[in-house]
């Protein structure tokens, strides 16, 4: 299918304006100018009655969390979210406007993770922070409204890679149950991956495979750390006992293809899954659900699987 009008647009405008790819950037650079970059206007959705960080302990000191919280009689589902940025950029600031959405949505109690990135902090040390905060939710949940016998993990792009393999982190510690998973977009396997989607997703004016390889080479101190399933979840030797998944992936993603490989894997091995692949849309579509229709139908189809995986 060809471009989406409105993403074709964005195209546009951005090589109008000589976007410069992050991998083409020092690590600085790219943090900054992804900080830099701001969906506009999200007033189409209520927003959370109460929103406020926290810092918590965590394996290298205080790990912050920021808490969304919308009014409720009750104790509400929480869902712990993970940014995406590749592991290396990214913050609690860049994905406020997802959590303040999902979190109305649903509604949900969503506690946002402040991990540490690379390649300062190379893998796991993101796995260690998210699994840190996931426990302590779980122990928790009660002082923030919620109820720590439904949590659900989700995130987008690494986050997503992140929520996969934290589901599979607390399944083997026996940790936290966890009743669901949302990976949107997510990297499933470690850089240099010879799929379809990879080699023909180049453009420079969205994530492509030189993206991917990009962040991989940050995230990982040693290419053998990729072949951990934790790393890349599609290497897990058994994918059984883990909570039911939505899976969406994008059409003009180079992560296409190990998006719908994860999927399946989870399928054979009984996992209940909701897989909504998006055909004329780019790797990073819902930051464009201020302007685009199908953006603002991914929300909905996360808020309704939320609803029914957490009750």
């Amino acid at each position: 299918m060809p471009l989406h009008p409105t993403v074709a647009g964005v195209r546009d405008y951005r090589v109008a304006t000589g976007f410069t790819p992050l991998y083409t950037m020092s690590v600085d650079q790219a943090r900054k100018a992804d900080a830099e970059t701001e969906a506009t206007n999200w007033d189409w959705i209520k927003q959370p009655e109460e929103v406020f960080d926290l810092d918590i302990p965590g394996p290298a000191g205080q790990l912050t969390l920021r808490v969304y919280r919308p009014q409720s009689d009750g104790p509400l589902p929480v869902l712990v979210y993970f940014f995406g940025g590749g592991w290396v950029v990214g913050s609690l600031d860049t994905s406020d406007a997802i959590c303040r959405t999902l979190s109305a949505k649903v509604p949900c109690v969503i506690v946002s993770v402040g991990y540490r990135l690379a390649p300062e902090h190379p893998f796991p040390a993101a796995i260690d922070d998210c699994y840190a905060a996931v426990k302590w939710v779980a122990e928790h949940a009660a002082e923030l409204g919620a109820d720590g016998g439904r949590i659900g993990l989700a995130g987008d792009s690494s986050g997503g890679n992140l929520a996969a393999a934290l589901a599979l982190v607390a399944r083997d510690d026996d940790g936290p149950s966890i009743s669901a998973q949302v990976l949107v977009y997510p990297p499933t396997r470690s850089s240099g991956a010879d799929t379809k989607s990879m080699r023909e997703n180049t453009d420079p004016m969205f994530f492509n495979a030189y993206s991917s390889a990009w962040f991989w080479d940050r995230y990982l101190a040693d290419p053998a750390d990729g072949e951990s399933p934790y790393a890349s979840p599609l290497n897990a030797a058994d994918h059984s006992g883990l909570p039911a998944a939505l899976m969406m992936t994008a059409e003009y993603c180079p992560l296409y293809d190990e998006g719908e490989a994860y999927a399946d894997a989870l399928k054979r091995a009984g996992v209940p899954v909701e897989y909504h692949p998006y055909t004329s849309l780019p790797h990073g579509f819902l930051a464009l659900a201020s302007v685009l229709d199908t953006a603002r139908d991914a929300f909905d189809v996360i808020a309704d699987f939320l609803r029914r995986r957490l009750g």
